[in-house]
């Protein structure tokens, strides 16, 4: 895990293990959403063997269509968190809250980021703040 400080626990509420939470909430945004774009097949092939089983049919369609609703759920409430934070600065803080080592010269330097570092950071821990009130 890449060094990210916790929030300030009296001025957030939250406290360092809720903070690692939530950071670890946001760092699986890109496999839900990779999941989301490429795990759309339900059809299973059947095997074949001599044992005999038993008939324990399951809805294959309906459990993807759920996986997929929760999925998509959670993908939605970090990219509203991240609007609510800051409706201009969202992307960048999208990208920052939801990929290892994104920093603030990174953003700045290869994203062109238009703000300051401490406004930056203040979004960001803005961010935190309201994800933590809605999980």
């Amino acid at each position: 895990m890449p060094n990210v400080r916790p929030l300030n626990s009296e001025k957030y509420e939250i406290s360092k293990h809720r903070f690692l939470e939530l950071y670890h909430f946001c760092m699986q945004y890109p496999e839900w959403k990779e999941e989301l774009k490429y795990i759309t097949d339900t059809v299973k092939s059947i095997q074949i063997t001599d044992m005999p089983t038993s008939h324990n049919y399951k809805d294959q369609t309906a459990e993807l269509a759920e996986r997929r609703a929760r999925l998509s759920k959670k993908c939605e409430i970090i990219e509203q968190t991240a609007i609510e934070a800051d409706a201009e600065l969202y992307p960048w803080i999208l990208e920052g809250v939801t990929q290892e080592y994104v920093t603030y010269r990174y953003l700045k330097t290869s994203k062109h980021i238009p703000c300051g570092k401490d406004m930056y950071y203040n979004r960001r821990r803005k961010f935190y703040y309201l994800l933590s009130k809605k999980i």
